[in-house]
């Protein structure tokens, strides 16, 4: 089963390339536009990593972030956050409200893949020391909840 990655773009065309991309590396790919379209999908299918620009309509991608980091349910899910903001500050905060990598527009499709490949393994080191997933289902042993 490939892994699944979720996108949270507003321009169709980057969020076109970034698919076209993902897939032929392999990977599951879904997308929104919104991030509160976004954020209510996250919810239902749990991705393995989410792709997520900062500007988008309705939530924000730094709100986004936070309410992911927030939720028991998604905040185990890796975030590598792309965007056009490249202030030393936009960096900062995105890191600090949980994203696992920040790349900055314009970037190199074959490099953002091999971030994503980078921060899944270190995703999957992680969950094997303290996460179980299987399918939908995800057990935290440290904590000893399931969800």
């Amino acid at each position: 089963m490939s892994q699944r990655i979720f996108i949270v773009e507003d321009e169709a065309d980057m969020a076109d390339m970034l698919s076209h991309h993902l897939r032929v590396a392999g990977y599951s790919v879904e997308s929104a536009a919104s991030g509160r379209i976004a954020l209510e999908m996250i919810r239902l299918q749990l991705p393995d990593l989410i792709v997520l620009d900062l500007m988008l309509p309705e939530l924000s991608g730094l709100d986004l972030c936070r309410a992911l980091r927030g939720d028991q349910k998604t905040r185990h899910i890796a975030i590598i956050i792309l965007s056009a903001r490249a202030e030393e500050i936009d960096r900062v905060l995105g890191f600090e409200l949980g994203a696992d990598d920040y790349v900055v527009k314009p970037f190199s499709p074959r490099e953002f893949a091999l971030r994503i490949r980078a921060v899944l393994r270190r995703q999957i080191t992680r969950e094997i020391t303290d996460l179980m997933k299987v399918g939908d289902l995800v057990v935290d042993r440290s904590r000893h909840e399931v969800w």
